[in-house]
């Protein structure tokens, strides 16, 4: 354990060098060796300051993430950092901390708690615990606005994003600057302060502000969190915290903290993100893909079709850098792609996402071609071409007589069969499917669909170049609009028996937005396109199960023209800005055809309309892990909060029922397989789980056990 903690010295200065890889982060034995380590500064007289700094890539990263788990479970460790940085702080002999890298949540919490921090200019610096539902523990509130001031503590602690350097800096926190050799340059500074008396963070009061001045400050930041972070508890109980910062003394304000900290910590929505946090890690494993299988490097790719897809994603390879045909069929459509490119960048620049220099490099990188000239030396091709299987397996053909041996050959269908899109290939094993979502350059999801020939190393490239993409990869089974959109089937479908049984378009839209939902079904629905289902539905009604209720209210809307946003009409109205208003023509429409296909009128409350709908993703989701098309329930959960805007506090569909009550859940279904039939029908896993009181994680524990052993 000591050796997670090294005492050196250089000179008169000690060197204290947190080796913890990867990220340096708080874990058992790390606090308990900066503890002697201070202890061994105190004891040496011939040691005037000390250095405090990571080894490796960074500074402290953060606390260790499992540690909160034991809190939650009654086996907390010790008694928390606070001790130690009061140590840090009451030590005689001046501390600089030195980051590189980034100092993050408890990484920052023990930096503020030095005499001095000095960064790399390439350093960031953050309280990043509101993803995670709570709040900075360790003093982080009380410390952060004695440094950086009210305003700057605020933002930090319940946005949770990270500042640079040259932020930090400008806003107290760091005191020096540091453009050469970190270590060097940081025993230096040290010499410099040796000897002077140093302030103790916790004794700074000037920018705590007085009462008259963060009023405003506070008003605004919990109307921010309240529109930016709709839902969540611990971006306004950060603020709460920092507002007791200002109020009072520096130990009791500590306790406030520490009341809001626990508050937030064994609360649903932290259990829930810190699920989210392992998860984002757990969906990278794939248990037949081994870690060490050869990837195929990457280096240059191309995408057909220049519409909204290929368009952004084209986007996204350019940003990572990596050079990029682009072909569409005529001039036209090809012009308008590459100006809806250069649009979608001018914005990105406007925002401040990107600089100009940055969005000119990628531009460069982007080559528009009316011809396949240059697809035989790509390593990539991800076909974004109209939704049609014949038009998807004429492009395959194609690509396959043209792309080298070896290039991988990726289609972005949202709904076709990977293995016939193959088949139209001598090379089933190099074809799979990337499913971005829309807009692909926003979108964090990409479904990534195996075929039964894809090969095990074409799996683990994409895998790998879903992180260079930015993306959270998720390995998919080849099914009927695979495992997001198969899901989203029903959720749509009850949505819409729920109008066609007497409740509003709003009255259907709103429980779900405060469930938490980025946008009700509807809604969503207008802005995809509502001609986007209607064409799938026409595609597949063919294997549509007779006799079973269809929904019928969209179809009959895109009969009519309406499409959504883009016609200016489909369940809402739109003005020339998309705003949205409710559409009486609609309600007026939709009670006729409901009374003309003989279905009785009521009320519905906002109870049942948010667990049809989600209770409906709960249900297809247990088919599709039952049936091995999601690796892992958790897989479903990633998938639904990246690519379908599910609340990130409640941590996905499988969660959520887990948080609810698996048996609940079932009984809840039986309920409405009575009220509307067999479209209803129980998942039998989740019957299953249900009746043997099983979580789907005990489900997936089991089925990796019975892998291991076979």
């Amino acid at each position: 354990m000591e050796d997670l903690v090294q005492f050196t010295k250089s000179g008169d200065v000690a060197v204290i060098t947190i080796n913890n890889p990867p990220v340096n982060a708080l874990s058992p034995g790390v606090p308990e060796g900066i503890s002697k380590a201070i202890d061994e500064l105190q004891r040496d007289p011939g040691l005037r300051a000390a250095v405090l700094l990571g080894g490796g890539n960074t500074f402290i990263a953060g606390a260790d993430i499992k540690e909160f788990g034991k809190i939650v479970a009654g086996k907390p460790r010790g008694a928390g950092l606070l001790p130690l940085l009061l140590k840090i702080e009451d030590s005689a002999k001046p501390v600089v901390m030195a980051i590189h890298g980034a100092a993050f949540g408890g990484g920052l919490e023990v930096a503020m708690a030095g005499h001095y921090r000095v960064a790399a200019r390439s350093a960031k610096i953050g309280q990043p615990e509101v993803k995670l539902g709570i709040i900075p523990g360790a003093a982080g509130t009380q410390r952060l606005p004695r440094l950086a001031g009210v305003a700057k503590a605020v933002e930090m602690c319940s946005d949770g994003a990270p500042v640079s350097a040259e932020d930090a800096f400008n806003a107290g926190i760091i005191d020096e600057l540091i453009d050469g050799d970190l270590l060097t340059e940081s025993i230096a500074f040290a010499r410099t302060i040796a000897g002077k008396p140093a302030l103790k963070t916790r004794e700074r009061d000037t920018k705590l502000g007085k009462p008259e001045q963060n009023a405003p400050i506070f008003v605004a930041a919990r109307e921010t969190a309240r529109k930016k972070q709709r839902g969540m508890t611990a971006p306004l109980a950060a603020i709460d915290a920092i507002e007791a910062a200002t109020k009072l003394p520096f130990d009791e304000g500590c306790q406030v903290e520490q009341e809001l900290f626990n508050e937030c910590l064994f609360s649903e929505q932290s259990k829930a993100l810190i699920h989210v946090f392992f998860g984002e890690r757990e969906v990278a494993k794939i248990p037949d893909v081994p870690k060490n299988i050869p990837v195929i490097p990457v280096k240059s790719a191309a995408v057909v079709g220049a519409g909204t897809m290929g368009g952004g994603i084209a986007m996204v390879l350019a940003n990572a850098g990596i050079p990029v045909l682009v072909k569409e069929a005529d001039q036209a459509a090809l012009d308008r792609g590459m100006t809806a490119i250069q649009k979608n960048y001018a914005n990105s620049v406007k925002r401040g996402r990107f600089t100009q220099q940055f969005v000119d490099e990628r531009l460069k990188l982007v080559q528009p071609t009316l011809s396949f000239d240059g697809f035989a030396a790509v390593d990539l091709v991800i076909e974004a071409v109209f939704e049609g299987m014949a038009l998807k397996k004429e492009v395959f053909a194609q690509l396959d007589k043209i792309c080298k041996p070896g290039a991988i050959l990726a289609t972005n269908t949202s709904t076709l069969s990977i293995d016939e899109i193959a088949s139209s290939t001598s090379r089933p094993q190099f074809v799979i499917g990337t499913h971005f979502f829309s807009p692909a350059n926003v979108m964090r999801l990409l479904e990534i669909v195996r075929g039964k020939a894809t090969s095990k190393e074409v799996i683990a490239t994409c895998m790998q170049l879903s992180k260079k993409l930015g993306k959270v990869g998720v390995l998919v089974g080849n099914c009927r609009g695979f495992v997001g959109n198969r899901m989203f089937h029903p959720y749509v479908r009850e949505s819409v028996f729920l109008l066609e049984e007497g409740a509003s378009v709003e009255e259907v839209d709103s429980p779900l937005y405060d469930f938490g939902m980025a946008m009700g079904p509807l809604a969503v629905g207008d802005l995809a396109g509502l001609d986007v289902g209607w064409r799938i539905r026409k595609e597949y009604r063919h294997l549509e199960k007779p006799g079973i209720r269809q929904a019928f209210a969209g179809d009959r809307l895109c009969e009519m023209g309406r499409f959504g946003q883009k016609t200016g009409a489909g369940w809402y109205r739109y003005d020339e800005n998309r705003r949205a208003t409710p559409d009486p023509e609609v309600a007026d429409l939709v009670r006729k055809w409901a009374k003309e296909a003989g279905i009785p009128q009521r009320h519905i409350s906002r109870e049942e309309i948010v667990d049809r709908c989600v209770y409906a993703l709960v249900n297809e989701g247990a088919r599709i892990l039952e049936e091995g098309y999601a690796l892992r329930a958790v897989d479903i959960d990633i998938i639904y909060l990246n690519g379908y805007g599910f609340p990130a506090y409640r941590g996905g569909p499988m969660w959520y029922a887990e948080t609810v009550g698996l048996k609940k859940v079932y009984d809840r279904i039986l309920e409405f397989r009575r009220d509307h039939g067999e479209i209803w029908e129980p998942a039998p896993l989740l019957k299953q789980l249900a009746e043997q009181g099983k979580s789907f994680a005990d489900y997936n524990r089991e089925q990796h056990a019975a892998a291991e052993t076979a």
